[in-house]
């Protein structure tokens, strides 16, 4: 990553959060932003993480598991939140709790036009389906961030959605993005 980004235990930091709130299932579509917390969930024998096609299997796996008993949590970018719109309301249908945390594109010193669009817009279009929206925009409170976004979706059984900023991820470059 180019340019400036916070400390890297910012991830260790949400490991840590998702441990002590029990979560057991950690699904995520690739993303260079969820890297490091992609490696410590999947290097963690209590936590099983489940890639994904396209985030919206995330939604229906985390009722499926919330229904057999256990906690998930969907990892994914904000430019897959297009993709879950209508799934969301599954969510409220059913009143199910949901912990998704989305790494932020078309913000803070976006390379690619392309990301800009639903980047901008992704916090409001959860906020429409009834999703509470936990912006993270520094590294020092994104392990209290993420533990009181799991307080909510799981002691108070509501969706919610962690977004973290561009400026924690770092900037990228069309060679990282391409790699």
């Amino acid at each position: 990553m180019s340019g400036a980004a916070a400390p890297a235990d910012w991830p260790a930091d949400i490991f840590h959060a998702l441990k002590a709130a029990n979560i057991r299932i950690v699904s995520y579509v690739p993303d260079a932003g969820h890297a490091k917390l992609i490696r410590l969930c999947e290097a963690d024998p209590e936590i099983r993480t489940v890639p994904l096609t396209t985030e919206e299997e995330g939604i229906g796996l985390a009722a499926g598991a919330w229904l057999g008993g256990e906690r998930a949590a969907l990892l994914m970018q904000s430019s897959g939140v297009g993709n879950c719109i209508n799934t969301l309301s599954l969510l409220e249908s059913c009143r199910l709790p949901f912990l998704m945390l989305v790494t932020r594109r078309g913000e803070w010193a976006e390379f690619n036009p392309w990301q800009v669009p639903m980047g901008q817009r992704a916090m409001a279009a959860v906020d429409l389906m009834g999703v509470t929206v936990y912006p993270l925009t520094e590294a020092a409170s994104a392990g209290e961030t993420v533990a009181a976004a799991a307080r909510l979706a799981f002691d108070g059984g509501a969706p919610v959605a962690v977004f973290i900023s561009q400026r924690l991820i770092g900037a990228k470059s069309f060679a990282e993005d391409a790699a």
